[in-house]
């Protein structure tokens, strides 16, 4: 569940308990180019005003009209449709022919979406399914390595901290990066070792994890969602994480260093450690895009940018030059 839908769900809460009606829109399904991704979240409320998105604009505006005109009256969910013909979508703005389903909740539970908000502050993943048909919204426990379910008639969406990173070491740049993926709806657990680094680590949102970074990435149990980053610079640590991390599903694993220290622990963990050539090929070093970052929260940006882009299926370019000069001043 990213960042934005928490808003919306935060402001469903906020609008029930002051008594307002409102109508919760999900995107259930996509072809071809989508402003927003299934399973993002909007609200309408019933004097017109909206929170969250389904698309770039013109389609809330559709909504908000037809609102208006009394069209979601009732409480049965129902589907709609946008960007069916060429006309259709060039007329709501939709690039590429791309084409929406939403499933629309003229009047969802209010008690639901409070349980659902109190689940996800326990940390809890949780299912929230709605049954066309019936008419019936159920919440169900959740895994890391579910995904949204839409067969036409059930939608299945999948909210909760749903993506994990797993820092290693609590220095600068990590706080910067700690922050920024909170925002961008990860759970962030930070794992260093060294007392003069990790007894001042106080970023809010973030959970310590008390073991060597090997342990600790055994001990998540890094599934699909899962990103791990090794920052420390000291490859007694930053090598722990990486034999193990490595070997694991995660989709994104990536360590701080110059381009001749990255081939250096490349070769190391080739010749010494039960890695293969296609798990070592797996690493992102020097991490994140080559943008010129130089100060620490340049990095973070150059580091979440990287993994945004493999979270989304996109390859990302070389990042040979990313962090060479900052590595370079702590080398």
């Amino acid at each position: 569940m990213d960042s934005l839908d928490t808003q919306v769900l935060d402001a469903a809460r906020q609008w029930a308990a002051a008594g307002h009606r409102f109508a919760l829109i999900t995107v259930a399904r996509t072809w071809g180019s989508a402003p927003r991704p299934p399973g993002a979240w909007m609200i309408l409320r019933d004097d017109g005003q909206v929170q969250g998105s389904v698309s770039g604009g013109c389609i809330e505006d559709d909504l908000i009209r037809r609102a208006a005109a009394g069209e979601f009256t009732g409480t049965a969910p129902r589907l709609l449709r946008y960007g069916v013909t060429a006309d259709e979508a060039h007329r709501f703005g939709l690039p590429c022919g791309g084409t929406l389903e939403l499933v629309l909740e003229p009047a969802p539970d209010a008690v639901l979406l409070e349980q659902l908000a109190q689940r996800i502050g326990t940390g809890q993943l949780v299912h929230r399914r709605v049954a066309l048909a019936s008419g019936a919204v159920t919440l169900e426990g959740g895994s890391a390595g579910d995904s949204q379910q839409w067969d036409g008639q059930t939608l299945v969406t999948l909210h909760g901290p749903a993506w994990r990173l797993l820092i290693i070491g609590a220095g600068q740049i990590s706080r910067y990066l700690a922050t920024m993926a909170q925002a961008l709806g990860y759970r962030v657990y930070i794992c260093d070792p060294r007392s003069e680094y990790a007894d001042g680590w106080d970023v809010p949102g973030t959970e310590r994890v008390a073991a060597m970074p090997d342990d600790a990435v055994t001990e998540l149990g890094l599934d699909p969602r899962s990103a791990v980053v090794a920052l420390t610079h000291d490859p007694k640590l930053d090598d722990l994480a990486l034999l193990e991390a490595l070997k694991s599903p995660a989709f994104y694993v990536g360590a701080l260093g110059s381009r001749a220290n990255n081939r250096q622990r490349r070769e190391r963990l080739l010749q010494y450690f039960d890695l293969s050539q296609a798990e070592v090929d797996r690493l992102h070093g020097p991490v994140g895009l080559p943008i010129g970052s130089r100060t620490p929260p340049e990095i973070a940006i150059s580091i979440l940018a990287e993994m945004t882009a493999v979270k989304n299926g996109q390859n990302s370019p070389s990042t040979e030059a990313v962090a060479d000069a900052y590595a370079c001043r702590v080398a």
